[in-house]
């Protein structure tokens, strides 16, 4: 078992087992939030103690297999090895509010979304607390950071591993760990109805993301297949019970493809279903994958289609975006890796 999987409470437990005083349990915990890799490292606890801990208990951060560095804006994109030999995804992206992760939550995706590399390969397998959290920690030693805000929208569909991930937030969350607020997280999901309900009930203040990527359930079908077991209702059905219960804005992402939802009848048909909701729509024109030959919405298509939406009184922008010169989308180096 590794360490980094474990609550205070239930680090009290192994405490606990190990014939050690409570207390422990909050300084291994501080010590396994700054990513140490070795016991030695752990100062302030007893040889005796590291050494039961070490024999018991694995700790380990992922480490770096590639790392690439755009020139234009100082993005970041990783590609960290795990334990097991497979391969994650991760980018570190500077915003005038400090760093933000865009942190993997599964190794490959079975969504099977048309446009996304990540779902070239299908699901291998899902990521530990552990794992998600590593991401970060090997960053900020790498980089000599401190990251404020958690985006998971790297590989893999977040909901699709609802109990890591929603563990490995209230670990980060802990004031005793790496204390990241509440409101500093953000979930993307393709539309897991059932597990978007589950989330509104857990009361957490964090943001949901959803990818609609199609104004109709007909294209959304085309480019997204569990779109035939959710249908563009059901998602909106779940988006305003999130916007009722918890009272905070939903984000739509919408991926541009030319000839594919991008057209003005596309955007006025989108201002229909979401007039009158909280929400803000991140237009993204779609990130060239080889092996997907979609290509991205011209400049005035994105620019007409952000205009409607305006027009409509549906907030609206055009991402950012950041590391386009080291292709910072997930999915591709894993894929290279994989491959080569």
């Amino acid at each position: 078992m590794n360490l980094g999987n474990l609550t205070i409470e239930e680090l009290k437990s192994v405490c606990a087992d190990l014939g050690e005083p409570q207390y422990r349990a909050k300084q291994i915990f501080a010590w396994v939030a700054k990513g140490v890799e070795s016991y030695d490292e752990m100062t302030n606890l007893g040889k005796e103690l590291r050494s039961k801990l070490n024999e018991k208990y694995e700790i380990f951060v992922p480490e770096i297999e590639q790392k690439y560095v755009s020139e234009l804006d100082g993005t970041v994109k990783y590609l960290l090895r795990l334990a097991d030999g497979e391969y994650v995804e991760t980018v570190i992206m500077n915003y005038k509010y400090g760093y933000s992760a865009c942190v993997s939550t599964q190794i490959g995706c079975r969504m099977g979304c048309s446009f996304c590399a990540s779902a070239l390969t299908s699901l291998r397998r899902n990521l530990e607390p552990y794992e998600i959290i590593g991401q970060i920690l090997r960053a900020q030693k790498d980089r000599n950071i401190t990251v404020s805000h958690i985006v998971f929208m790297g590989m893999g569909e977040p909901l699709d591993n609802y109990d890591a991930v929603l563990k490995s937030i209230r670990l980060m969350n802990h004031p005793e760990g790496l204390g990241i607020g509440m409101r500093h997280f953000t979930i993307s999901t393709c539309g897991l109805v059932e597990n978007m309900v589950k989330l509104v009930n857990e009361g957490l203040p964090i943001t949901l993301a959803v990818s609609l990527h199609a104004p109709n359930d007909a294209i959304r079908q085309r480019i997204m297949p569990i779109a035939r077991a959710y249908s563009f209702d059901r998602i909106l059905d779940a988006c305003r019970t999130y916007i009722e219960k918890t009272n905070r804005r939903i984000t739509f992402e919408y991926t541009l493809i030319d000839g594919v939802n991008d057209a003005p009848e596309h955007a006025e048909q989108l201002a229909d279903r979401l007039h009158g909701m909280l929400c803000h729509v991140n237009l993204i024109p779609v990130n060239p994958v080889k092996e997907r030959g979609n290509v991205r919405s011209r400049k005035e298509n994105v620019e007409t289609f952000l205009s409607i939406l305006q027009r409509r009184h549906i907030e609206a922008t055009v991402r950012r975006e950041l590391g386009s010169d080291i292709n910072a989308s997930c999915g591709q180096l894993r894929n290279q890796r994989n491959n080569g």
